[in-house]
């Protein structure tokens, strides 16, 4: 499984798309030893990004040339001397994406971002699992909406912490699924109630291995546990899955939450029973 956090994902993502095509694709190769075979350029980067191990192993690659590292923290705002080597180029990277990562966290829990982590470690893909998932990570009376749209069409409620945690990690240990956050502001959004629930939405693509299946749209909310220090459990989930075969054109390429942070904000509140997340397909 990558090595690299949400931000430096992101922010890998960005400095690879200053890469021209035949570059992507031998960084691609050379990333995976020849072992996936991209369908297009977003798809080589994913795997870039995915086989990576660390920050270091993928711009210390002879095709992550010191002047498109020195580009990107330039268009980033990040002035550095144009004679600065390679080695320390890349550790201004890491630290401007660990200074990012900081920020977000003071608008978003951490568990936001480590409960997916958590999740998608269990894919036997991805070798043996580094973080423990079970039903310790949400409330005792969480309920799971799970729409999917593949090649049938269904909504299942789940209820309970121990159902919830075997279906979703059926979904990633069983079906050997993997869902890609898009990470810009169309893909993540996040809200809190006045009450204390904390919501958040993503989006994203789902793959097994090299396929790209379609799209998944996620959001859930977490509540504060009183009785252990910063930690957080899953209060309710609504998930749902597109194959691509039912997507309209061009929404493969970018997913995006349907929900505003204000439709957020009373999403809770509205559907009190966790109902569907707001399409006319549910």
């Amino acid at each position: 499984m990558s090595g690299l956090s949400y931000s430096e994902m992101e922010g890998c993502r960005n400095l690879l798309g200053l890469l021209d095509n035949d570059e992507i694709m031998a960084l691609c190769d050379t990333t995976t030893n020849r072992l996936v075979q991209p369908e297009d350029r977003q798809d080589a980067i994913h795997a870039i990004l995915v086989y990576s191990q660390s920050v270091e192993e993928l711009l210390r690659r002879k095709k992550v040339h010191r002047e498109i590292i020195f580009k990107y923290l330039a268009t980033q705002g990040v002035i550095i001397p144009p004679a600065t080597e390679k080695h320390n180029l890349i550790q201004h990277a890491k630290d401007y994406w660990k200074k990012q990562s900081q920020l977000k966290l003071k608008e978003t829990p951490e568990p936001v971002k480590t409960e997916d982590i958590r999740l998608f470690e269990q894919n036997p893909l991805l070798g043996p699992p580094q973080d423990e998932w079970g039903p310790q990570h949400f409330w005792h009376d969480v309920k799971l909406r799970f729409y999917y749209n593949t090649s049938e069409q269904n909504v299942i409620d789940y209820h309970g912490a121990e159902i919830v945690s075997l279906r979703l990690l059926s979904l990633v240990k069983e079906e050997y699924l993997f869902l890609s956050p898009n990470l810009d502001s169309h893909g993540l959004k996040c809200a809190a109630s006045p009450h204390g629930l904390v919501m958040v939405g993503v989006a994203g693509t789902v793959h097994r291995e090299n396929t790209c299946l379609g799209i998944f749209e996620q959001i859930f909310g977490l509540i504060r546990c009183p009785f252990v220090e910063n930690t957080w459990k899953i209060k309710f989930i609504n998930l749902r899955i597109i194959g691509e075969s039912s997507l309209a054109p061009g929404t493969l390429m970018k997913p995006a939450i349907t929900l505003e942070p204000s439709d957020l904000e009373a999403f809770y509140n509205v559907n009190t029973s966790c109902g569907p997340v707001k399409d006319d397909s549910v």
